[in-house]
């Protein structure tokens, strides 16, 4: 595995149907490849609106199975452009059981497996029990052509058990996708990932769409961008309003170097948490 790796995500708007977001994503992926990016994480529910602004059972057709013809799509791009991909989607587990998910994908096309969202929000403007059920495949770590990786998903991020979780089981980078809008909590943006990348020590990859869709007020304000374990920004965050293809050089080389310094795995005290799992 490389010492350092090309990464990208992708911040968008949405563009009114299933099939034209897929197609643009297509094109991200393709436009990330010729940049010589290894791996790719999508925002959160990629292909549609965040329809979580309203209570509708109508958007429950934008789920479908994971893996399934999404997730065959662009497994087919991946084998085709060298190419990992992290796809956060929709999914419907049977009529009625439905999670948000995100599928990753290998550079040789493999389908490795899926994390489900674990916390689901119930606010204004954020209706996602109505959507999700709470995921209950744990905190996977994915071995991938580029190293080992870990997904959160948007709201997740408030919650630091899941973060050690992913550090714990050897996560290099855990990509966050997500739909978060402005003057709710766009401070927390800039300040949780990168301290949960320093706690961990491992990079983060933030992703947030953009604009303002049809189905409420949220305003969507991008800021794409990776941070390092040292809790630095590697290159320039993305944009506040506009769709970007972030693309970075991470040096995976750093992880050995902070960890030696800063031996927060060493230091760590479980026998003394018992009352932290407690409900």
């Amino acid at each position: 595995m490389a010492e350092i790796i090309r990464a990208a995500l992708v911040q968008t708007n949405w563009t009114g149907d299933k099939e034209s977001m897929i197609k643009a994503h297509e094109e991200y992926a393709r436009q990330a490849a010729t940049q010589g990016a290894k791996v790719i994480c999508f925002q959160e529910l990629f292909y549609g609106p965040y329809f979580c602004q309203v209570q509708d059972q109508g958007y429950y057709a934008y789920a479908e199975s994971i893996p399934g013809p999404t997730t065959e799509r662009f497994a087919a791009l991946a084998a085709e452009l060298g190419i990992v991909m992290v796809l956060p989607m929709y999914e419907q587990e049977q009529p009625g059981v439905l999670y948000n998910t995100a599928a990753v994908v290998d550079a040789d096309g493999s389908y490795l497996g899926k994390y489900r969202k674990t916390h689901i929000p119930q606010v204004k403007g954020f209706w996602e029990k109505f959507y999700f059920r709470p995921g209950n495949l744990g905190y996977p770590v994915f071995d991938t052509a580029v190293g080992r990786i870990g997904v959160y998903i948007c709201y997740d991020r408030h919650f630091p058990e899941g973060w050690r979780a992913l550090g714990l089981a050897g996560a290099t980078v855990v990509f966050n996708p997500s739909a978060t809008s402005r003057g709710l909590s766009a401070y927390l943006w800039k300040l949780e990932q990168p301290a949960s990348a320093v706690a961990n020590e491992y990079f983060v990859g933030a992703i947030n769409r953009v604009g303002v869709e049809d189905l409420g007020e949220n305003d969507f304000y991008g800021t794409s961008y990776f941070v390092d374990p040292e809790g630095k920004f590697v290159g320039e965050v993305g944009d506040d309003h506009a769709p970007e293809l972030i693309v970075r050089d991470l040096d995976l080389g750093l992880l050995a170097e902070v960890r030696d310094r800063w031996a927060f795995y060493r230091d760590r005290r479980p026998d003394a948490y018992d009352g932290l799992v407690q409900p």
